[in-house]
């Protein structure tokens, strides 16, 4: 009976070991549930340096000194990835932004955002083809937003991406001069929008409670002085320009970079 007494004690022994250890690994499951917003924060600067409109000078490695007084352009179509490779594709219709430096238009809060373990973002600078040809009954309220903000020529002409201003000098234009940059598509021949993918320098947490912000840093320098060099003294006016045009869309695709991700404790915003 002894024998049998200690048998039936190791075996209860046993079970009540494994059912704790399956009832920690529930506890410590790292699974996510819910849904949540994803705040996105756009921190602009000039080469590292804060951008001040009107206030700061900036001078780039094509000897130019600029002071800026607008930086607004388009950002579009939000994917989020998690590290798996699964993409979460945020509504198209209310996937369109302006970032505005003069009208403190900063944020992008996507909601609605599955939980997950997200490490990249993808998305686009500019308004894709797709949704410019669903005409203007198509824009939803987004036409108005971008009117607002000086990012539309005139519907048939089509967004501005990039509205870039202020004034500048250089070694051979001594005097300030004004400069406008203003990039977009126009028509089906000159198609300059570009997507742009970051990586998070860590993951994005979201679930019931989590809300993350992704803090980019957007390097303004890199329109300008970026893989293709445009010197503003040989045209301070950029628009329609079937070289410049192109490759200022190339510099601005690259201004982007992920800083930090905050993984905040709460509720829907």
């Amino acid at each position: 009976m002894k024998l049998i007494h200690i048998k039936l004690s190791i075996l209860v022994a046993a079970f009540i070991s494994l059912t704790s250890c399956s009832s920690d690994d529930d506890n410590n499951s790292d699974a996510l549930t819910g849904e949540n917003n994803v705040s996105l924060e756009f921190d602009n600067s000039m080469n590292g340096d804060d951008l001040i409109l009107g206030a700061s000078t900036y001078t780039n490695s094509n000897d130019e000194t600029l002071t800026i007084n607008r930086l607004n352009y388009i950002v579009s179509n939000f994917v989020l990835i998690d590290e798996e490779g699964n993409e979460f594709i945020y509504p198209k219709d209310e996937s369109y932004f302006v970032i505005s430096e003069e009208n403190a238009l900063n944020e992008v809060v996507l909601t609605n955002i599955p939980a997950g373990k997200y490490v990249q973002m993808r998305f686009g600078v500019g308004v894709d083809q797709e949704k410019y040809q669903q005409g203007a009954e198509g824009q939803g309220d987004f036409l108005q937003i971008a009117e607002e903000n000086n990012m539309m020529w005139a519907w048939q002409a089509g967004y501005k991406f990039l509205n870039f201003e202020g004034t500048f000098t250089a070694p051979s234009i001594a005097s300030s001069t004004d400069f406008k940059i203003h990039m977009g598509s126009h028509g089906s021949t000159l198609d300059n929008y570009k997507e742009v993918t970051v990586n998070l320098p860590s993951t994005a947490m979201v679930s019931d409670e989590m809300t993350p912000l992704i803090h980019l840093e957007v390097d303004a320098n890199q329109i300008l002085d970026g893989e293709h060099k445009i010197y503003l003294s040989e045209a301070p006016v950029v628009m329609v320009d079937e070289v410049k045009s192109p490759q200022i869309a190339e510099n601005t695709s690259t201004m982007f970079e992920v800083h930090h991700v905050h993984n905040g404790e709460g509720g829907h915003h």
